[in-house]
């Protein structure tokens, strides 16, 4: 009993040994300029953002997007095939247990070696067994902490499609609110200039005005006229575009609110470093490491022998009324080691090319911190210096519509030309047109801060969609039956 006592503990010593380095967060240098507290930011990015602008056809469109996307449900689906191949490695813990059973009639030779002068016979035969690998060098615990790390891996780049999806429709939406509004100002400009070139036609036929002047009316006229067709193709594409997103074949969007009638969230001038740790993306490039980690482990155990424990208890009769007596019960037990002596490089070039494959998604992660760093930065550049050129454009449009009714009252007065009417009307087309797009800039720029944080409102949009049952809660089951050192 001693004896055996001494070897179970040996046997334990030996599967806490686990070969491969353990893995270690790698330090970044965040930027420290960013002063708004973590807190506060938390409490920011934690909402539903999309539903400050106000507007429900808005909420409905990411809701709709958030069911129905393809690429959406395509991610869940890949999310699951890893949680397969974790059930899989997670089972090699675990003795492999079968059962066989068989029933046979057999009739020997009488001409061989071994002759028989019997008639044929039956034979019936049930057997249980079991395999068993000890984890010695820690190799099936390196492949088991690889695969939770594919896993949440993989759902960390669901959760970054999720996030880029329901950007992409609000930013989508907003921009087709922009374009509209550049079509009403087009049509309004056509109205207008239709006007005066019928004005011009009849002054014309009465010869008060020349040929020149009727000529420059009419090319504004069919300047302005042009660019509708060019505004409604680019609507009907902001259209089919969102339609992809939404899972749904091209057609029509429903509109909410006009672009001007929208709230604008409010976002601080500066934000932690921190919450980029809540990003998909960096969570995603962080879990790739840390497989990568542990799969230096799995390669590096293939030096060490690989211990297996075999046995199979059962029953074998010829008579099968006697076939579950103590009589004829059969059983084994037998152990077995193999371990690599002249592999010509082998172990060692799937050692290189794990170290090799983990220092690439070392330097993946960081550039992933790096990359997120600059898109926070972007993003919060574009929002305040986009405000600031919107504003300054809205003082522009306001100054041409006085210079263009001015000028309008001159002319009619007599004391200028009507070419004077068209350059100020040309530049006030363009200025308006100029306007909507900064604005829409603007716009979508607070959404591409909410994009670049990440932030928890990612767990909000995914208690919308299609995979948040199937993907963090069997994940985070799967990690509550993690086994260690067994």
């Amino acid at each position: 009993m001693s004896k055996l006592f001494r070897y179970g503990l040996l046997l334990l010593l030996l599967s806490s040994c686990t070969v491969g380095p353990d893995y270690s967060r790698p330090t970044i240098v965040s930027p420290a300029d960013w002063t708004i507290s973590y807190d506060a930011a938390v409490n920011m990015t934690d909402t539903s953002w999309w539903r400050q602008f106000n507007d429900p056809v808005l909420d409905e469109l990411v809701e709709t997007a958030l069911r129905n996307n393809l690429d959406l449900q395509a991610a869940v689906a890949r999310v699951d095939q890893f949680l397969g191949q974790l059930r899989t490695t997670r089972s090699e813990y675990f003795p492999q247990i079968g059962v066989s059973v068989s029933a046979s009639r057999q009739d020997d030779t009488e001409t061989g070696l071994m002759t028989s002068a019997n008639d044929p016979y039956n034979y019936y035969q049930g057997q249980l067994s079991a395999t068993w690998e000890l984890d010695l060098w820690g190799r099936i615990r390196r492949s088991n902490e690889a695969a939770r790390a594919q896993v949440l891996a993989s759902d960390a780049g669901r959760r970054g499609l999720l996030l880029s999806l329901v950007s992409n429709v609000a930013s989508n939406y907003l921009v087709l609110l922009g374009i509209d509004r550049q079509l009403v100002i087009a049509r309004e400009t056509e109205s207008t200039y239709a006007e005066s070139l019928n004005i011009f036609q009849q002054r014309y036929k009465y010869g008060t005005v020349s040929m020149v002047e009727l000529a420059q009316v009419e090319s504004e006229y069919e300047g302005a006229r042009q660019a509708i067709p060019a505004l409604e193709a680019q609507i009907a594409r902001q259209e089919h575009l969102i339609s992809v997103l939404l899972g749904q074949n091209p057609g029509k969007i429903p509109r909410g609110k006009l672009i001007d009638e929208l709230s604008i969230p409010v976002i601080p001038a500066g934000l932690p470093a921190r919450l980029l740790e809540q990003r998909p993306d960096i969570i995603q490039a962080e879990q790739t490491l840390i497989a990568a980690n542990a799969n230096i482990g799995v390669a590096k155990a293939l030096y060490f022998p690989t211990v297996s424990l075999t046995g199979a208890f059962g029953t074998a009769s010829i008579d099968s009324s006697k076939l579950f007596e103590s009589a004829s019960n059969v059983w084994n037990v037998s152990g077995d080691l193999l371990a690599p002596l002249f592999t010509f490089g082998n172990i060692e070039g799937q050692v290189m090319t794990s170290e090799a494959v983990q220092r690439e998604a070392l330097y993946n992660y960081r550039q992933s911190i790096i990359s997120a760093f600059s898109e926070v930065e972007d993003a919060l550049v574009s929002t305040t210096k986009g405000r600031e050129q919107q504003d300054a454009r809205a003082r522009q449009s306001l100054a041409l519509e006085n210079y263009a009714r001015l000028a309008k009252l001159q002319f009619e007065g007599g004391t200028t030309g009507y070419l004077q009417v068209l350059d100020a009307n040309r530049e006030l087309f363009s200025a308006q047109l100029r306007y909507v797009e900064t604005q829409t800039g603007v716009l979508t720029s607070l959404v591409d801060v909410y994009r670049a944080m990440g932030g928890g409102w990612v767990d909000i949009a995914d208690s919308m969609s299609l995979g948040s049952d199937i993907t963090v809660n069997t994940i985070e089951e799967q990690n509550s039956k993690k086994v260690d050192g067994s």
